[in-house]
């Protein structure tokens, strides 16, 4: 019997969690978690794509604040706006839209936003903290990608797990997630040579290489489980995954499987900022 991972399920039974979370802070401190979103630009996709968080924050009771700028915004000038809501107190998280304009320098933009804040989890510096095991917030997709696997108690311990795309934000984090969980880990992309030989050895697939339908089905070895972190608009993910169900023992449908648990982590990270902020 394969098992659907359904993150759309885990992410509503988690937000009613949250939703008392949040109205517990209202009571200790009479204030609402904020999550400051900054947008640059008008790509139709980064606006719905903020919109949908601004809508979760919503569900749960917390405040997103956002910050709107032209195309033709500098760096110099993005890092003004971060500045400013570093040293907001009422801002416990900030998520700044991937991607940004090509004159902007989106990594130097990233690293400056505050540890604490930095609830996408997209700074070196909590790349760094969380693959040596430190508290750090994890790059969400990662992060809600293990919330998933741990909620259906999917062994990772002693597994192999291949991992193709090497993001910044989500192959190389998800990487480093499963290893530190004790996965032996491969990782691929797509210029890799005999990618399917590799794919074939895997107990655990993550597809996060950003092309549709890039991973074939029958490259899947038989009982793995499979992890689709793509989305793209023909409304399919980065594996065929036609004729997985029966084959593998668990996997991801797209949408419903990756996607809700990536914001809902972000929302959970950022609760958990103001919860820490509140105990300073």
């Amino acid at each position: 019997m394969t098992i659907i991972l359904d993150g759309k399920s885990l992410s509503q039974s988690t937000e009613k969690d949250l939703v008392e979370r949040v109205e517990l802070i209202k009571k200790k401190i009479k204030k609402v978690p904020v999550l400051a979103t900054i947008l640059v630009g008008e790509d139709p996709a980064s606006a719905t794509y903020v919109r949908m968080k601004g809508n979760a924050c919503e569900r749960i009771g917390m405040d997103s604040l956002k910050v709107e700028l032209p195309s033709n915004t500098s760096t110099t000038e993005l890092l003004k706006e971060i500045s400013k809501l570093n040293k907001n107190p009422d801002v416990h998280g900030i998520l700044l839209q991937h991607p940004v304009p090509e004159q902007i320098n989106e990594r130097q933009c990233f690293d400056a936003i505050a540890l604490e804040k930095d609830v996408d989890g997209v700074t070196c510096l909590g790349f760094g903290k969380m693959s040596m095991g430190e508290a750090a917030y994890g790059s969400c997709t990662p992060a809600g990608i293990m919330r998933l696997l741990k909620n259906y108690k999917i062994e990772i311990s002693g597994k192999h797990a291949v991992v193709v795309g090497r993001s910044p934000i989500l192959g190389k984090p998800m990487a480093l997630m499963l290893l530190n969980e004790n996965a032996t880990v491969t990782i691929c992309h797509s210029k890799t040579e005999n990618l399917a030989e590799h794919i074939q050895k895997a107990d655990i697939l993550v597809g996060a290489v950003g092309i549709p339908r890039f991973i074939q089905s029958d490259w899947i070895k038989e009982k793995s489980v499979v992890i689709d972190a793509g989305y793209h608009p023909e409304k399919c993910g980065d594996i065929d995954l036609d004729e997985v169900e029966g084959k593998c023992s668990a996997y991801t449908p797209v949408p419903g499987g990756v996607g809700p648990m990536t914001i809902n982590t972000l929302l959970k990270q950022t609760v958990e900022a103001c919860e820490k902020s509140i105990q300073k």
